[in-house]
């Protein structure tokens, strides 16, 4: 808790480029795991980390592709996944994401200390928004934006590459520490379940998933995941009926 109050120093991140197929990458600095889809229509990002660290990623991407960034993918509403959007627009990058995730930017929860929660500028909005599952073509494959009903929030978003073989699905899963519910954001349990589920049916046994937070796995890790919530719900349930 207490290494949770130190204020992070931008200027000693480090981006570390990982690549994962012939033309996917994975990008971590601070926050969120970024992901880059490159090719010869351009550059499609997944999340954007924080304004501080834009030029930085900006330099990473232009080390892996001499391409446009083109589009920008966010998987969910958290800053540290879309606080750097207003700057990747700037660059001409086109913001997509759920309706929900844009109406949490411009009607955001308190904070954490009860505070109001402060709007994003217009300038950091998705420009394209959707409620079903959005389909489009570049670089040769498809990418799939697949809704995942209030599981981490209810603005969340499976981001899949079929050629690649890989699948992006933000912090409703991490490999590294406990689930993250968020309620305040629209949340919820069964929603996280429905999404693990979700992911664990569309992914095969050499499939790369890439969590929100974390190493990449295979969907074993995912399915590990979904019985440790299945066992921590069993285990509060019974303690909430001992009252």
């Amino acid at each position: 808790a207490a290494s949770a109050q130190v204020p992070t120093d931008y200027s000693k991140v480090e981006i570390k480029t990982t690549k994962l197929t012939s033309n996917f990458y994975t990008l971590e600095g601070a926050g969120g795991m970024i992901g880059v889809f490159t090719g010869p229509d351009g550059v499609l990002m997944v999340d954007a980390q924080y304004p501080q660290l834009t030029d930085k990623l900006v330099a990473a991407i232009k080390q892996i592709s001499s391409g446009p960034i083109r589009f920008l993918v966010n998987t969910h509403v958290h800053a540290d996944h879309t606080s750097g959007d207003a700057n990747f627009a700037k660059l001409g990058a086109v913001i997509f994401a759920r309706e929900e995730l844009r109406n949490r930017l411009i009607h955001p929860a308190p904070q954490a200390n009860g505070a109001p929660g402060v709007p994003v500028p217009p300038g950091g909005l998705p420009v394209v928004t959707y409620t079903g599952r959005v389909h489009w073509h570049m670089n040769g494959d498809d990418v799939q934006l697949i809704p995942i009903p209030r599981a981490h929030t209810d603005g969340d978003t499976l981001v899949r590459f079929p050629g690649q073989d890989v699948i992006m699905c933000g912090d409703f899963y991490r490999s590294i520490g406990y689930p993250n519910i968020d309620r305040a954001n629209g949340g919820s349990l069964y929603g996280m379940l429905d999404g693990l589920g979700a992911l664990i049916g569309m992914a095969g046994p050499n499939t790369k998933i890439i969590p929100g937070h974390g190493p990449t796995v295979d969907r074993n890790a995912v399915m590990a995941h979904r019985d440790m919530i299945l066992g921590v719900r069993d285990r509060i349930s019974k303690l909430i009926d001992q009252g």
